[in-house]
């Protein structure tokens, strides 16, 4: 035990001191670029639907920050996002790229309960979880999470899923009889 003493005492210190130096350096070099890639992000519409050519809008704000993906990618977006994103970056607003699609109204995916088989084909596609259903039973479309992506459609074998304006849709009433709980308190 007596002979562990000068061995703690040299390397008690030793591990301090690098541990300081570490924790100086590490907020020396900080990589700013995951703030800058949440920023970005914020500016994208959120609908995860892969038209700029990655896996949804996380991943298109990080080839962004890392100036490996153009600023006007982004169809649901359109001028409005291209513009933030070219405000955010100090970069030149472009026209939308035409090779991702063309820039639409907001949509909503729409299910013809009648016709839905229960494959669960729509609902494995959906980026944001918007369809609820269960195998062999009618599915629904959530139409408050729904992003009208598109994503749902290519999939269903019988063709029973629309696309409709969102200014279409008219605002639905809550009953005065029910009574909704403030989850904020």
């Amino acid at each position: 035990m007596t002979q562990l003493w000068p061995t703690l005492i040299i390397l008690g210190p030793a591990g301090l001191l690098i541990g300081i130096g570490l924790s100086i350096a590490a907020r020396r070099w900080q990589d700013h670029s995951d703030t800058m890639i949440e920023r970005i992000n914020k500016l994208l519409p959120q609908t995860q639907c892969e038209q700029c050519g990655h896996p949804g809008c996380r991943p298109y704000a990080r080839a962004i920050a890392r100036g490996e993906a153009d600023i006007n990618r982004c169809p649901p977006g359109g001028d409005t996002t291209i513009r933030a994103l070219a405000d955010l970056l100090g970069k030149q607003v472009k026209a939308l790229d035409s090779s991702c699609g063309e820039h639409k109204a907001p949509l909503l995916a729409v299910i013809d309960e009648q016709r839905c088989i229960g494959c669960t084909l729509c609902i494995q596609a959906c980026p944001v979880d918007a369809i609820a259903g269960a195998a062999k039973w009618m599915h629904t479309v959530i139409a408050a999470e729904c992003t009208g992506c598109e994503l749902c459609l290519p999939p269903c074998p019988v063709d029973c899923i629309d696309l409709v304006s969102l200014a279409d849709q008219p605002q639905r009433r809550i009953p005065a009889h029910v009574q909704i709980p403030d989850l904020a308190a």
